[in-house]
């Protein structure tokens, strides 16, 4: 095993973590301000509390995700010095948003966690709004960032140096729109369906519960108004991704041969070696379609690529299908609920469908990390599109296995201790 190899799973493993604690400060602050809304509107006592719970809730991952992404800052530099020596003053406007976002962040939690007698209701309520708002535009600058990687853009290349940068342009790249919609509605399918799996499980146990009945209402407003639109927004994401990153959509079908009207493969076992795929479910011409709304549209396959270029095909490809399937079925969930309150009106709280509930929570986080997969081991062998390979960016540095495994403890560490406070939080709210 090589300095790479190193390299390589410790930044996965330090994204892995840190990302579900990114989804939820996108999300858990949407949840919080929807519930004192309605308290505000209504004078309601249960949307109160729960506005509380979900903020202590939130302060605990916010903090976690804090150390986790301090961890990632230090490692870009630590890795990868080859890729921040060329990139640095590319990508440093983003990430010095993404600290402006997240600082505000920080203030506004504050004030929101200690304002609650020291405010106007209603400014109090806007201070959330303001973190809300800060948590997504933390995840927006940091996605633009990883979306440069993908499609640069904003510089010109004059030998190996990069000259006439333009931040702005480079922030706006041809993936930036696609990747940040994907991203922010990803974090709010992810977090809605895994509060609502959480309150599901507790009003299964109490239906006369109050207090979980109208959490798993909100819940289920974001996350069934988010799934569709994630539907969509893959959409889009896959017919960037054939004109921007072709080799990488060859990967994610598992499509080795050029040709027009090109199948899609569901499932499956790729074989780099006879360039076929099998046990894969065929659907003819469904490639094509996808990638442009045409199904004659010629696809170019991965053998008109260096074989040095491929990506892991069934790394892949395996992840693109989950994070599809894991989508779809979260979409049909959400069909199932808005089917429920359509016919019943009350919230949907028919014991199957918390039971099914409960069993999809963890699928949002699951597409999430499988959707990762795809976006970087999919530009693999590049770190930077077509510039720059990855084993030309990383470190020199030996014994690189020492800080891989000091890190990963930490990681260890930090689960434990959330997961410690995140239980200590639900039991409470299973006695309201």
């Amino acid at each position: 095993m090589n300095d790479l190899f190193f390299a390589r799973s410790q930044m996965a493993m330090s994204l892995g973590f840190h990302i579900v604690f990114a989804a939820m400060g996108i999300g858990m602050p949407v949840l919080m301000c929807v519930a004192e809304g309605l308290h505000l509107r209504t004078g309601r006592a249960v949307y109160l509390d729960l506005c509380k719970r979900w903020a202590r809730g939130t302060a605990i991952l916010f903090a976690v995700g804090a150390v986790s992404g301090t961890v990632l800052s230090f490692e870009l530099g630590l890795l990868w010095p080859g890729f921040m020596k060329e990139a640095g003053a590319i990508i440093g406007m983003p990430f010095s948003l993404e600290g402006f976002a997240f600082f505000s962040e920080a203030i506004f939690l504050g004030v929101y966690l200690y304002g609650w007698k020291r405010l106007p209701p209603f400014m109090h309520w806007l201070s959330g709004i303001v973190l809300a708002c800060s948590g997504i535009l933390s995840g927006v600058f940091v996605v633009t960032a990883n979306a440069w990687m993908n499609a640069p853009a904003g510089f010109k290349r004059v030998g190996e140096k990069f000259t006439e940068i333009d931040p702005i342009a480079a922030m706006l790249n041809p993936a930036s729109l696609h990747e940040v919609l994907h991203m922010t509605l990803a974090a709010f399918v992810a977090s809605g369906f895994a509060v609502a799996g959480v309150h599901a499980f507790f009003l299964l146990r109490d239906r006369r519960s109050e207090f979980h009945r109208a959490a798993l209402g909100i819940a289920l407003i974001l996350a069934c108004t988010s799934a569709p639109l994630q539907i969509i927004s893959g959409d889009f994401s896959a017919r960037s991704v054939a004109k921007l990153q072709p080799a990488k959509l060859a990967a994610m079908e598992a499509h080795y041969h050029t040709e027009a009207g090109a199948p899609l493969f569901i499932g499956g076992l790729p074989n780099d070696e006879l360039k076929t795929i099998e046990y894969a479910l065929r659907i003819p011409k469904g490639l094509s379609l996808l990638a442009t709304h045409d199904p004659n549209t010629r696809i170019v396959g991965l053998e008109e690529f260096p074989r040095a270029d491929w990506p892991n095909v069934r790394i892949v490809h395996w992840a693109f299908d989950l994070m599809v399937g894991c989508g779809m079925a979260l979409l049909g969930v959400s069909a199932w609920a808005g089917w429920h309150w359509w016919r019943k009106h009350p919230l949907p709280d028919g014991g199957w469908l918390l039971r099914v509930l409960v069993l999809a929570s963890p699928l949002g986080f699951v597409a999430l990390e499988a959707g990762w997969v795809v976006t970087e081991v999919g530009r693999q062998p590049w770190i930077i599109q077509g510039i720059m390979r990855t084993a030309e960016a990383v470190t020199p540095m030996h014994y690189i296995a020492v800080p891989f495994v000091a890190f990963t403890l930490l990681y260890f560490f930090l689960a434990i201790i959330v997961i410690l406070l995140l239980r200590r939080q639900f039991l409470e709210s299973s006695h309201v």
